[in-house]
């Protein structure tokens, strides 16, 4: 398959140029540029969405009627890779790009028209409660309780591992209503205030030293009937459906191919103790060359899985095939990028509690930026260690593929 724009998708690439060149400012491009995970900063993501909303650009793949862009998947896909390119910080996946589509799909007409369009302008910034202690892979284990009580229910629990809690004033929540003869039945899908009454936010710091995920402890936190997606009881249909979009709902391949980019710049000046460039070294070089040839095979799996989206052949295998291969990658070429750093990368200490920002350095000989390289390498590093377990380890994936497969 060859990947092959047409004029006038060329024309839009064009456009999304433009519009990158005149809107981000060098604060949204610095945010980007120092991103050690999939997230970005909350504050720079708000800032970078209020200028989308303006343009329209919030919500790719949203349907039309809810504000999405009307957009080709072709068009959905340049988007991303010229974003990534530009270094533009991502919008925030909790709103849009997880808790939007399950809204979209389960949710009533009132919860629609009044979610949607504070989700897009970013009024609303949403966080995820899923996990729980011994309830992570095995998530249907959850033992967050929520109890009726008039046209409320009555939330008591902990959730772990939350990314921007401390951030978010919404969330969405899976609780559990009924225990039933199967942990998947009983479980309820639930949109709760952040400022309620009861709610504790800690925060978790990551081993890059950095405040991403959180803990959630909820105490007697009454939340309305009102904001329960789907039915009562039937959290876990939505769940899954929202699961499908968080590890399917985009493209790995550009992304990574701009990291591609990146290393082998930083590895074409930087010196070794030997005086060589490290991207004349034989084993290094084809480390390289494997993995631009995987990136571009699952670039074109992505496509063709997104141009089977589009026309409704979308197995349910796909986004944990995306999912797995995808982290994989992401690993594996950070530790490309350590390589790279090098020595340089050596120098970054994270410290508990304390947020880590920019770190400087001297500039690797032959004039690249050693100092942005040197201090994301080693955070990508140990961030990166968490992507084949977030959103359903890739273990839990090749069992879901198995199932389905009849294996």
């Amino acid at each position: 398959m060859d990947i092959a724009w047409s004029a006038d998708e060329i024309a839009f690439r064009d456009e999304v140029r433009a519009f990158l060149a005149d809107k981000l400012t060098d604060d949204l491009r610095a945010s980007g540029a120092h991103m050690t995970s999939v997230y970005a900063d909350p504050d720079h993501a708000r800032a970078w969405q209020a200028i989308l909303h303006e343009k329209g650009w919030v919500a790719p793949s949203w349907p039309v009627e809810h504000g999405g862009t009307g957009w080709s998947l072709a068009q959905r896909y340049i988007w991303q890779r010229e974003r990534i390119a530009a270094g533009a910080p991502p919008v925030s996946p909790m709103g849009v790009q997880m808790c939007g589509p399950a809204i979209i799909g389960h949710g009533s007409a009132e919860q629609k028209a009044f979610f949607l369009p504070r989700m897009l302008s970013g009024e609303h910034f949403w966080c995820q409660g899923y996990s729980e202690t011994g309830s992570g892979s095995d998530l249907a284990s959850l033992q967050c309780r929520a109890e009726e009580a008039g046209d409320h229910l009555v939330v008591t629990g902990q959730k772990l591992w939350s990314t921007h809690a401390h951030a978010a004033n919404w969330g969405f929540f899976l609780v559990r209503t009924a225990t039933l003869d199967r942990p998947q039945k009983g479980i309820s899908f639930l949109l709760i205030d952040m400022t309620s009454p009861g709610i504790t936010v800690v925060p978790t710091i990551s081993p890059a030293g950095e405040n991403i995920q959180n803990e959630i402890f909820l105490d007697n936190v009454r939340v309305p009937k009102s904001n329960v997606v789907g039915a009562i009881g039937d959290g876990w249909t939505v769940a899954k459906y929202l699961l499908e979009f968080e590890r399917g709902g985009a493209a790995y391949a550009p992304g990574l191919q701009i990291d591609l980019d990146e290393i082998e710049q930083f590895a074409s000046a930087a010196r070794g103790d030997d005086g060589g460039r490290l991207i004349d070294d034989t084993a290094f070089a084809d480390a390289m060359a494997q993995a631009r040839i995987d990136v571009l095979a699952l670039e074109i799996f992505e496509f063709r899985a997104m141009s089977d989206a589009g026309a409704g052949r979308y197995p349910h295998a796909i986004p944990s095939l995306m999912k797995i291969r995808g982290t994989e990658l992401q690993q594996r070429i950070t530790e490309l990028r350590l390589l790279a750093a090098g020595r340089y990368g050596m120098a970054y200490q994270p410290q508990a509690g304390v947020s880590a920002g920019p770190v400087h350095f001297p500039h690797a000989e032959g004039g690249f930026a050693g100092p942005r390289e040197a201090a994301i390498a080693p955070m990508r590093y140990v961030s990166e260690r968490a992507a084949s377990i977030y959103a359903g380890t890739n273990e839990i994936q090749r069992n879901i593929i198995a199932k389905i497969m009849g294996l």
